[in-house]
């Protein structure tokens, strides 16, 4: 049997054979799996094609007892878990693919890759199925004939893309593998001579990688803002936990803290199996770390930091969208002065510097009253009568109920953003805010969109914008 026989022909060879309809997203999804499982070995693991993978073991190799201790190992490992499976090395990855497809196992020194490409049909050369065609078709049948031909004229007849791959596979041009996830800056793993379940072990390695990890941190400067745990199941299933901070984070105790909280919150949905032998820690994202001094009390600089990690410990237990922060935007509209965002992503209180006695004390300014609640949108309101046509309402009503006003405030105005408005655009009408209590004694902030003098402007509206506690 071979690749693309029919069905009938097959049958007639084995009358027993078990035909079953190909799913291209499963093989996709099953690729990726396996992808994630060869990330023990580089992080540089890239997709080749429905059937293939590209792994960059520069520099990895001595940390598995050599080249061929290596592909021994990740070829014994695959047909464990059942996959019949081909392997390649070369210091290209043209040399690489060929190697794994025509050869099955075999490592190409450096200088050997026209060697190995020489006998090889012209499929060896990963060209595209016409030129192959092409190049048959006037008597080149193999990867030697092609080397071994003019280049001019190939590159002429047949296009640069056939040079390019045998320069490429030749060496004479680099060719870069892509990984298909990015590469973390740090990482730290621990490979078990016994294999891992209980979430309890799992933390305490966290805390030991995580006291490896900062080592590294210190010396660059740097916190981690994301992190992510890899847990390598030993039938090859991979489990990826990623956190997030607020803050560069560099502590060991405080990193367990945030994976316990997300193990907790994942427990139920991470199958251990027959449980995990390689355990890596990984920082995927960094930011300068700024120390910050205590004072001779031994009180600490940043108050807000408690605050960052409880904030950061509830968003890896329950989610990003978790906890949410106001920040105040440049707007003076009240529905557009605030924006909320997540917690990681709202700017940083800057903290200033403690003032000596000896300098005068900074001017205090103190902003206009606001409501404890302020809606998002203003609701309309009836005003039947005001006192002056530009004062406060003696009564309105409000979602059908009427409302006597007792006591009035104001008004506080707020123009238009005139930035805002676009050329030509008739400007926007001025708000004339008022804080009213009414005869039961609830209060609210309601305004006058528009004045009575204007003869430009429509008829003013009233509205009710938030309420006081």
């Amino acid at each position: 049997m071979k690749r693309g026989m029919g069905i009938a022909d097959a049958r007639a060879m084995h009358p027993s054979i078990d035909v079953v309809e190909a799913d291209a997203e499963a093989d996709r999804r099953l690729l990726e799996g396996l992808a994630d499982w060869c990330d023990r070995y580089t992080p540089l693991v890239a997709i080749d094609g429905e059937d293939g993978l590209f792994l960059d073991v520069t520099g990895c190799t001595h940390l598995f007892g050599g080249e061929r201790a290596m592909q021994d190992e990740i070829l014994t490992r695959f047909f464990q878990q059942g996959f019949d499976v081909r392997a390649g090395l070369a210091s290209t990855p043209g040399a690489a693919w060929a190697a794994a497809r025509f050869h099955g196992d075999r490592i190409v020194g450096g200088g050997e890759e026209e060697a190995l490409l020489s006998p090889l049909p012209l499929s060896a050369l990963r060209i595209a199925p016409e030129t192959r065609a092409s190049l048959e078709s006037v008597g080149l049948r193999t990867a030697g004939a092609v080397m071994a031909a003019p280049r001019a004229p190939l590159a002429r007849r047949f296009g640069a893309t056939l040079l390019l791959r045998l320069d490429q596979a030749l060496g004479r041009l680099d060719e870069a593998v892509s990984p298909r996830l990015p590469v973390a800056p740090l990482s730290v793993e621990r490979h078990l001579a016994e294999p891992v379940v209980l979430t309890d072990d799992i933390e305490r390695l966290v805390s030991r990688l995580a006291v490896a990890l900062k080592a590294d941190l210190e010396r660059r400067g740097e916190g981690a803002r994301a992190l992510a745990l890899l847990l390598f199941r030993v039938d090859g299933a991979v489990s990826r936990i990623a956190v997030g901070t607020s803050r560069p984070m560099r502590e060991p105790q405080l990193i367990k803290k945030l994976f316990h909280e997300r193990l907790t919150a994942l427990e139920q949905n991470i199958d251990a199996g027959f449980g995990f032998d390689l355990v890596r820690l990984s920082v995927l994202s960094v930011a300068a770390f700024d120390m910050l001094q205590g004072d001779l009390t031994g009180e600490a600089a940043d108050d807000d930091a408690d605050i960052a990690l409880f904030a950061d410990r509830v968003r890896a237990r329950l989610g990003e969208a978790a906890v949410l922060k106001p920040v105040v935007v440049e707007s003076h509209l009240p529905e557009r002065a605030v924006a909320i965002v997540p917690f990681a992503e709202a700017p940083q209180r800057r903290i200033p510097a403690k003032r000596s006695d000896r300098t005068a004390p900074p001017m205090t300014i103190y902003p206009p009253e606001r409501p404890v609640r302020l809606f998002r949108s203003p609701e309309p309101i009836e005003v039947p009568a005001t006192e002056i046509p530009e004062g406060p309402p003696m009564n309105f009503r409000w979602r059908r109920a009427l409302y006597r006003v007792a006591r009035a405030e104001g008004p506080e105005r707020i123009a238009a953003e005139w930035w805002r408005q676009l050329p030509g655009e008739e400007e926007a009408p001025t708000r004339d805010y008022y804080r009213i209590e009414d005869s039961e004694g609830r209060r609210y902030w309601l305004y006058r969109q528009g004045l009575y003098s204007s003869a430009s402007q429509a008829a003013p509206r009233w509205f009710m914008h938030g309420v006081f506690a």
